[in-house]
Order: structure tokens, then sequence, then C-alpha cells
């Protein structure tokens, strides 16, 4: 009888081999739930980032804003997912988000190669390792939906810094550019409004796991503090006044999609001067107000004009044609002849190019190589980049006309530090090139960072991109006027400039580090507890008045 009672448990272990989980799942039926929920939560938090993915599908057209609420429901659903679950098993589900989340917010990426999107996707989830390590630990805390949010900061703070500067890209905090925590960024910038939004979406963890239990009071009191903080945000004060600027945003165009936008010599300038005639003209005729500045984009003269004359007296006859400044982005040799520099020049019609700015943050594997022997060997496209790009030394304060502006290029608006440099002048500008990614979730999600750090520090946004998407953005966030992408469009828009500061940018960086700290310290205390509690023989403590079924 003992043999026969072996030998089908030896049957059903066997049975089982192929479908157990990988090493360090708690060994419980339950893994499987989990690591789908994991996997639901990334698709909800991808959700949430514009454009607005349901009304694209319904209709096929965009919006700047994605489904926000979405978020709460994704951090929840992770937060339950690793709750109760060993460190090790933790780590596995912090992967198990991070993959699909990466691998659809990113999807953009494809447009450069697939290696490319699926290499930079899976280093980006390995960031989410040690936060769903950190989760399970802290979740085991009295006070727990705190500390979780704080370590959604530590991952981005992280994540935004390491290696080669970070790709803060696809922060919780660019989900929210049209929720009510939104204006949480005028107050502890972006990072605030992630710590407000993983606050949230624990709390509404919270109210699951005591309704479970049947503890109503606990669960209504969360509940109350999920709507608090939202009303919370909805009563601080955004900017809408100001120096009245009248600015002009223009969109050229490119020949062609994709990687080879400028391979037609001349045509992103040519389109570019074409345009700024064209607004002249409608100036001339009194169907647009005179603007006191015009912005170009990143890359619009797609020629060097200190060294090609051809290229110069394209933009000088445009710029004299329209009479006011005019910030051009051009791509320009250095005088050693092996590097590049990325910069926004500003233009004057009467003593052509002045002042300017050189990009701070080149694209690491995109505008310079690291290891570039080697990796050209390994990969030819990378023989696209010929020459690196060096970076700027100081940040892009320029005199354009009658005030001063904060010139970022490109993916520079994702870096905290970059946009809070620039902050002090009366109008932020971001100068873009998205032809590569056009028709992919990334630019839209750029004018949600945008439009973020209009909030954050109370200024009026000009965001000229070469093909889309253009936009001017009021300093409370509001788009006052967009463009749809590969068209041809010029924006004439009256915005206020401003002076006075936000506490954002009174505070700095330290919101982000204080409330790091707060995470990393909670993870300390949670791993002494458990440590000190295997020692003495104690099985778990989830804290006072909140005890889960941790999985051994």
């Amino acid at each position: 009888m003992a043999g026969e009672t072996v030998s089908k448990a030896a049957s059903r272990a066997k049975d089982q081999a192929g479908t157990a989980p990988p090493a360090g799942w708690p060994d419980r039926p339950g893994w499987r739930t989990r690591a789908a929920a994991a996997v639901a939560s990334a698709l909800a938090v991808f959700l949430a980032f514009p454009p607005d993915q349901l009304s694209l599908l319904v209709s096929g057209q965009a919006t700047t804003a994605g489904l926000w609420p979405l978020a709460l429901i994704g951090v929840a659903g992770l937060t339950l997912a690793v709750r109760g679950a060993s460190a090790r098993a933790g780590a596995w589900l912090g992967l198990a988000f991070g993959l699909p989340f990466f691998l659809t917010t990113l999807s953009g990426i494809i447009k450069i190669g697939p290696d490319g999107w699926i290499i930079l996707s899976v280093f980006q989830a390995l960031y989410m390792v040690p936060l769903g390590a950190a989760l399970a630990l802290v979740t085991r805390l009295p006070g727990w939906p705190l500390w979780s949010a704080a370590l959604w900061v530590v991952e981005e703070l992280v994540r935004g810094r390491a290696p080669l500067g970070g790709f803060p890209w696809a922060r919780l905090a660019f989900s929210q550019t049209s929720s009510p925590f939104t204006p949480f960024a005028a107050v502890g910038g972006a990072p605030l409004v992630t710590f407000v939004t993983a606050l949230t979406g624990g709390l509404l963890a919270y109210v699951v796991v005591t309704m479970a239990g049947r503890r109503w009071r606990p669960a209504g009191v969360a509940a109350a503090g999920a709507l608090l903080i939202g009303a919370a945000g909805l009563a601080i004060p955004t900017p809408t006044g100001g120096r009245p600027v009248t600015v002009a945003v223009v969109q050229g165009n490119v020949p062609r999609l994709g990687l080879d936008f400028l391979g037609q010599r001349k045509a992103v300038l040519n389109n570019h001067a074409r345009a700024t005639h064209e607004l002249a003209e409608r100036i001339r005729a009194g169907r647009e107000a005179r603007p006191d500045l015009v912005i170009w984009p990143e890359n619009s003269s797609d020629l060097d004009p200190y060294t090609d004359q051809d290229a110069r007296r394209t933009i000088e006859l445009a710029v004299r044609d329209v009479g006011v400044p005019v910030l051009v982005g051009a791509v320009v040799d250095t005088s050693d002849g092996a590097h590049v520099e990325n910069r926004g020049i500003v233009w004057d019609p009467r003593t052509g190019p002045g002042e300017y700015y050189t990009k701070r943050h080149p694209v690491p594997f995109g505008e310079y190589l690291p290891m570039r022997d080697l990796l050209t060997k390994l990969i030819t496209r990378f023989e696209r980049i010929p020459k690196d790009y060096l970076a700027g030394g100081r940040p892009g304060v320029l005199r354009l006309g009658p005030v001063e502006v904060g010139d970022v290029i490109c993916f520079e608006v994702a870096y905290d530090g970059i946009v809070r440099d620039v902050s002090g002048a009366g109008l932020l500008v971001v100068q873009t090139n998205n032809a590569t990614y056009g028709r992919t979730g990334l630019p839209w999600q750029q004018i949600a960072m945008s439009r973020l750090r209009a909030v954050e520090h109370g200024r009026s946004v000009l965001v000229a991109a070469t093909s889309g998407i253009t936009a001017v953005i009021g300093p409370d966030g509001a788009v006052i006027g967009r463009s749809g992408e590969f068209a041809p469009y010029v924006r004439v828009a009256r915005v206020p400039a401003r002076t006075s500061r936000t506490l954002a940018d009174h505070l700095g960086a330290g919101p982000e580090w204080l409330l790091a700290l707060a995470g990393v310290a909670a993870v300390g205390v949670a791993a002494g507890r458990r440590f000190s509690g295997a020692a003495a023989g104690e099985h778990g403590d989830e804290g006072a008045g909140d005890r889960g079924g941790e999985e051994r």
C-alpha cells in the first residue's frame, strides 16, 4: 500500500514537472494567477499613456491624453500580485510586468529595427525586477501603500540616470497629464506626480485587501484617502496669466518617413523655408498676426548653415521675409571635422546667426555610439551614424526677440534636470524631430511630457517638430493648438510669458530624493524584520491589523 502511494506521488510529480513555475516562484497553484495579474496590470498602465488607444481603435483619431485611470488600476494590480509573495517571487513578477509594459509602450522604437526595440524594452524591464522584489517586502509593513508608492519613485530615479545618462521615458507621471494628479507637478515635479499616482493605486489595492477580510472601516478610510488625493490635486492652482507674446511654430514636414527622412538633400530646409515665406505672405495680407518670434524644429536645416552657403542663403531669405528672430535647428560640423553638434541657433533678420544651444544629452545609439569600433562590426545599421554628436556644456537659455526662451531638444524634455535648468526663461521650447517614429505612440508621449513640464514650471511650451506633433501649450498644460503628422503646419498664437517660479522650481530635486529615501528605508526595515523573524523561527508578520497570506 505504501509503495503504491509513493508510486502515485511520483507519477503526479512527473506529470506536473512540465508546468512547474520557474525557480524562486512560490510553490503554490496561485502563481499563475499572480503572473497573469502582473501582465494585465502592465497592459493597463500602457493604455494610460497617450494616445488614447480606445479612441484610436474606434474612430481612428488620436488624442493627447491616454486612459489615465488605468494607471491606478495597473499599479493596484501589480501591488496585489506581489503582496504576500517572497522577494524572489516578487522579482519574477516585476519582470512579468516590465516586459509587456515596455514592449507595448516603446513599440515605436521598432521603426529603427525590431532588435533595437526588443533590446531596449528588455533592458528597461530589468529595472522592474528589483521593484517587484521590494514591493513584495514593503507590503508586509504597516502603511504599505505609502512605501510602495515611494518605491516607484526609486525605480524612476535610477532608470532615469543610469547607465549612459538613463532613459526616463514611460514614467508614471507622464501618463497623468490630463488627470486630477497633474497639478501636483507644480509642487514637486514629475516625481511627486508619480508618487501620488502610485499612492492612489496602492490605496485601491488596500481597499481590495481589507474588503476581502471584511474590514469595512479601513477600506472606507483608504477609499476616502484616494478621493482626497484627487481632490487635493484639483485644488492646486495652475497659472494662466502673464505678459502676452505672439509666437509662431513651424512644421515644414519631411520628404519621407523612417530613418532616411534626411536622404533628399536640402528638402527639409526648403520645406521649412517655404512654410515661413507663406507665413510672411499671410502677415502682409493681414490674415495672420505678426509674431514676435518663430520656432523651427530640430534638424529643420539638414545642412550646416555655417559652411554651406546655399543653406545659409535659404535661411536668411526666409528669416528676413518674416522679419522676426527665428530659432533654427541644425546639425553643425565641429572644428575637428570628426564630430557634429545638434544646435538651436538664434537667427536674426538683420544680424544673422547669433547665440545658440547645443543639445546636452545626445541619444546613445542614435546620436553617438558607445564602443563604436565594436558595435559597427556587429550591427551594420550603426554605420548610418558616421559621426558622434558632441554634448553641449550649458543650458539653453537664449534671447529670442522680446523674451528669453529655454530650449531643450527632442527627448531632453523627459529629463527633469535639463528642463529645470532653463525653466527661469519666459517660455519653454522643445525642438524635436520625430520623423523616424512617425505614426507611433512616441510623438504623442512627447507631447504629454511637454504638457506636464508646462504645469511643473508654470510656463507656456512651444513644441516644434519637423513632421509632427507640433503644439502650442499654455502654462496650465492646456493644448492651445497642435498639428497632425506628416503635413505642413504653421500656428500663430498669443501666449503668456511668465517670470514667477513654482514651488517645484524652488524645491528642485529635493522631493524626488526624499521620497526615494523613504522607499529605500522601508525596504531596509522590511528586510530587517524578515531576517530577524526568520532567525527567531517566526512565520511572517504583515503588520498590525493587516495580516495577509504570505507565501512560503
